[in-house]
């Protein structure tokens, strides 16, 4: 059925800001002979976006297409190879698209971090996708392919040194500079107003478990709730606070140990924080954060205080300059105890906004890798993760993009 499809890749949403960064990757970085495609509402900004993306992509194919119409959806996966969309909040655009590649067999990727988003489509159409061989991919950004990568390159090493499971498993950010992504902010006020909405779904929301295959199944570990205060890690050496992005890398990480028949270890433990040094200085550092991000979730979720941060945070569609981009970055560490003692790290970086370019980037060559590398990819269909759909394959791409991921044993 693939070989009678016109295009490999479709960029559904490539007029809009993370949609034509991506467009412009692929344009640079997709090899001679791969057929991409741009797709959205219109016509004309299509081809304005497609003009101002070199010779490579002149004769792009343009196709118009709402993510709220089945019918578009349904005719766009049935001609295309692989879908990456970037159209969100995916809760109110997204289930179309998934919908139609499930059924068509059409692999899929997207930039969604919404729990209820993805709840859904496991619940929807893992099975359907499974049946067809469709691989569904959710999470195909910054969010959550460090975290879920990092923690398949650690469980890999140890694995290989024969060192044991992972156990007690800690994603530190070392150093991030970038701006809060407008598409970000959107999926994250609506999650907030539909939880507020139907209170029933603050429990599933705030599950660590959200995403498992099944839930009956996961260890009972204890607290593995996401951190939300100051924390003085002994074995790290360092004050900890809370990470934005815990609540939905956590949860990925998670579902693609669930998937891999929970092969990282039973007794796997993971957070993520950002580190915040050490002595009197990084607890004061965790506290301000931790105060910082609360406060920031609490105005976000009350209307007032949400009408005035929507006149100074970045709308969908709006991102920071390309000098600005260029000067972003992200330094991880993956820090992770084996059940034989062992320690390893797993260092993780990239050049470039981290929601923005160094995202488009990893959208782009997921994307490239649904294509390209099918040899290397895990014999696996349905509603997938990072980790479990692209594995080492995509490690190796992005490390040829210029992006770090490397382990070293402590």
């Amino acid at each position: 059925m693939a070989a009678q499809r016109t295009l490999d890749i479709a960029v559904l949403g490539a007029t809009g800001f993370v949609g034509r960064l991506t467009a412009a990757y692929l344009a640079q970085h997709a090899p001679e002979g791969v057929r991409v495609g741009l797709a959205g509402r219109s016509q004309a900004r299509l081809a304005q976006v497609r003009s101002q993306l070199g010779p490579a992509a002149i004769d792009w194919p343009l196709i118009t297409a709402d993510s709220t119409d089945p019918a578009a959806m349904g005719t766009l996966a049935e001609s295309s190879r692989v879908v990456a969309t970037t159209v969100g909040p995916y809760r109110i655009y997204g289930r179309p698209l998934v919908e139609a590649c499930a059924n068509a067999g059409t692999d899929y990727v997207d930039l969604a971090g919404e729990i209820l988003f993805m709840r859904d489509t496991i619940e929807r159409f893992h099975a359907t996708a499974q049946a067809s061989g469709a691989r569904i991919v959710h999470t195909c950004g910054f969010d959550s392919i460090p975290s879920d990568l990092g923690v398949l390159a650690l469980h890999e090493a140890a694995q290989a040194d024969g060192a044991g499971e992972l156990e007690d498993t800690t994603l530190v950010v070392r150093g991030m500079k970038g701006g809060a992504s407008g598409g970000t902010l959107a999926s994250l006020t609506g999650q907030l107003d539909e939880v507020r909405a139907a209170p029933e779904l603050r429990t599933l929301v705030g599950d660590p478990y959200a995403l498992s295959p099944d839930r009956s199944a996961e260890p009972h570990l204890g607290d593995e709730t996401d951190l939300r205060g100051p924390v003085r890690d002994d074995a790290l050496g360092m004050w900890l606070g809370p990470f934005v992005m815990a609540s939905i890398n956590t949860r990925v990480v998670r579902r693609s140990n669930a998937l891999q028949r929970w092969a990282y270890g039973r007794r796997l433990r993971y957070r993520e924080a950002m580190g915040m040094g050490t002595g009197q200085a990084g607890r004061v550092k965790a506290a301000g954060l931790a105060g910082g991000v609360g406060a920031l979730i609490a105005a976000l979720g009350f209307a007032p205080t949400r009408k005035v941060l929507d006149r100074v945070l970045p709308a969908p569609g709006e991102g920071p300059s390309e000098q600005a981009r260029r000067k972003g970055f992200f330094e991880i560490d993956v820090h992770t105890r084996t059940s034989t003692g062992a320690r390893y790290v797993c260092h993780l970086a990239a050049q470039g906004d981290p929601g923005y370019a160094a995202t488009a980037v990893m959208l782009g060559e997921s994307a490239l890798c649904l294509v390209l590398d099918r040899e290397r990819l895990p014999d696996r269909a349905g509603v997938l993760t990072p980790a479990t759909a692209l594995g080492t394959a995509l490690a190796d791409r992005l490390r040829g993009a210029g992006q770090t991921l490397e382990v070293v044993r402590a």
